[in-house]
């Protein structure tokens, strides 16, 4: 088993097929930065279905059996549903999952089954209609996005994640609401605490609803009990309703950080690996792949990647949080979530 520094190994694979996205969420990608005349990746400089399909290839080799679909909004790239039913039958993979702001889900979701997609991770940050259009930084409200889930659950994409970031004085105050209107449907609602992503969403600690509190709101008005991983390196810490009625999750990398068993690798839009989603630098799997290199020397790109990664930032944070000078990091929309 291929294993870094810390001896953790490489199972999950996240791949950012487009930079482009939809929303403008102000936590990953602000409109007063990413406007209209904002020039994302041309298409020469994206790794085509082929590409991907290769490379895949060689990280299930190496120990990769669950794969991601991000962006950007991965829902506009083009025939994506080409890409998926390519990537269903590479060998060793056998956890294929997409995470989709929903907003163009209701059209895509029975082909996005039909290619061979078991489940997908619908972004929903808040229900209330003021709160929900400031966050997506397109005015929207989520009522499209809420008959995209039920779509979803039509065509039998399960189960349905709903991840809900939190920030303080911003959607803390809708969080139990949101608790509520999907409990007892069988969808799983996540919450994530506010992260340092990027460089350009002014986070600070104090913006930060820490997971606990999180529960506690949640728990004081519908009851939770604490239940057990899944799997070992799995990011939220799942907690179920007594009365039996499903469960919620929440990821606490910033007031709890999980380095210590992450096993995530990034693959961008331009075809570079990050081994941290607060990492500053990639290495690059396009240029020597366009340049004609064999498997063998790809092969040991990533094996030279993953054994040199020593990346643990969320811990080192925990220590300063808010520490001037941190290093510059890669944007969210370029490598996903």
């Amino acid at each position: 088993m291929l294993t870094d520094h810390f001896g953790r190994p490489m199972r999950d694979l996240r791949i950012s097929v487009t930079d482009r996205c939809n929303f403008r969420c102000p936590y990953c990608m602000p409109a007063e930065i990413y406007g209209e005349a904002y020039e994302f990746l041309p298409r020469a400089d994206i790794l085509t279905f082929e590409e991907l399909t290769r490379l895949v290839s060689l990280f299930a080799e190496q120990g990769i059996s669950k794969l991601r679909i991000t962006g950007g909004e991965p829902l506009l790239r083009n025939d994506l549903s080409q890409l998926l039913g390519m990537l269903t039958n590479i060998e060793g993979i056998n956890d294929l999952t997409l995470t989709t702001n929903g907003y163009l889900l209701g059209q895509f979701a029975q082909d996005l089954k039909n290619a061979g997609l078991a489940r997908i991770t619908i972004s929903l940050d808040s229900l209330d209609d003021d709160v929900f259009k400031a966050m997506n930084g397109r005015g929207f409200t989520p009522d499209r996005v809420l008959d995209a889930i039920q779509t979803a659950s039509d065509v039998g994409l399960s189960p349905i994640k709903i991840n809900c970031v939190v920030q303080k004085g911003v959607n803390d105050h809708t969080i139990v609401d949101l608790a509520r209107h999907f409990k007892g449907t069988g969808h799983i609602v996540r919450y994530i605490e506010y992260m340092d992503v990027g460089n350009r969403n002014g986070w600070r600690s104090e913006h930060v609803v820490p997971a606990e509190e999180i529960i506690a709101k949640i728990d004081a008005e519908m009851p939770l009990e604490p239940v057990e991983s899944n799997y070992q390196g799995e990011v939220a810490t799942r907690y179920r309703y007594k009365d039996g009625s499903g469960e919620i999750g929440v990821i606490a990398s910033v007031t709890k950080p999980f380095c210590g068993d992450c096993t995530r690798v990034r693959l961008s839009t331009d075809g570079q690996i990050f081994t941290c989603l607060f990492a500053s630098e990639g290495i690059s799997l396009m240029t020597p792949l366009r340049d004609g290199a064999s498997d063998d020397e790809l092969r040991k790109i990533l094996v030279d990647t993953w054994t040199a990664r020593t990346d643990r930032y969320s811990e080192e944070r925990a220590a300063a949080p808010n520490a001037p000078g941190s290093p510059r990091k890669i944007e969210m929309f370029q490598i996903g979530g």
